[in-house]
């Protein structure tokens, strides 16, 4: 049960007593507040699959949802959701047992997609792509069962930032992975409520609480991706310069078609000035120096 009245849901149990850690959660609960209402996320009486890794990402998302739902400030239903790929060593208990301990509604799905990676990649290739293909599928179809218009993601703000490089640096294109977004199907909205959220901030607080964290590299591809060195570079720019990972994720909310490149952006050809140039031949205005 709760420890005192200030807890609010099992999943906040034991929860530290430090101004610290209260700041903290109060700066993810605004954050995450300000994501859903900032893009529009809520459409009440709606129901919200919450995809849940056994990451510090997705437990924090897991908690901060349901402390607004208990505010009243989040008016939607919540189904928390494990895909079980099969992967070797993962401790298949462990979130059923956590998440029933906690009270939290759940459906546990086990799909053995680890196998068909494997059969498809060749060795020594990155296993990620085909594997999250997969996985996302899944989770598409694990949400039309269970009549959820929303599959709702732990990615945060590093996440976001670190697949703007990527898609700069190896794709070619301006584009990340956005905070709200329509399936390709077209009906189940893809929602991310920790884009604001600073990855730091997912790690201290997931490990603060003592959530039983699952480590993500099981299938043993995680060594040398890109995404891998995408971060090193940003947390070399954040060691020089503090606050540059803020900044830069600033201005992917500050995008200015007129000074970019894309003439599928912004009618170039067509730009014209708004007033004729004057005769300078004739003109007896004195030039300002400049």
């Amino acid at each position: 049960m709760l420890d005192d009245g200030d807890d609010i849901h099992p999943l906040f149990h034991g929860a530290p007593k430090s101004t610290e850690f209260r700041k903290l959660r109060k700066r993810l609960v605004q954050q995450v507040r300000e994501a859903v209402d900032t893009f529009g996320m809520v459409k009440p009486g709606d129901r919200w699959l919450v995809c849940l890794s056994g990451g510090k990402d997705s437990y924090t998302l897991l908690a901060i949802l349901h402390e607004l739902q208990w505010r009243g400030l989040l008016p939607v239903e919540l189904l928390a959701c494990n895909l079980d790929q099969g992967q070797p060593g993962f401790p298949a208990t462990v979130l059923p047992e956590f998440l029933q301990r906690m009270g939290v509604p759940h459906r546990i799905e086990y799909q053995d997609t680890y196998s068909v990676v494997m059969d498809k990649i060749p060795q020594g290739r990155t296993y990620c792509s085909l594997c999250s293909r997969l996985r996302r599928g899944n989770l598409y179809r694990i949400a039309r069962e269970e009549g959820c218009s929303a599959v709702v993601l732990g990615h945060h703000r590093d996440d976001i930032l670190e697949t703007f490089f990527m898609n700069l640096f190896h794709g070619g294109r301006l584009a990340t992975m956005p905070p709200k977004l329509v399936n390709e199907d077209g009906d189940l909205m893809v929602l991310r409520p920790l884009a604001l959220v600073a990855e730091a901030d997912c790690e201290k607080f997931a490990r603060d609480m003592s959530y039983p964290i699952i480590p993500c590299d099981l299938c043993g591809s995680q060594d040398g991706l890109q995404r891998q060195q995408v971060k090193g570079i940003l947390d070399e720019w954040e060691r020089r310069s503090p606050g540059r990972r803020n900044v830069m994720f600033k201005a992917l909310m500050n995008v200015r078609p007129s000074h970019l490149v894309d003439p599928s952006l912004f009618d170039f050809a067509g730009l014209t000035t708004t007033a004729a140039a004057p005769d300078r031949d004739n003109s007896t205005e004195i030039p300002q120096l400049r």
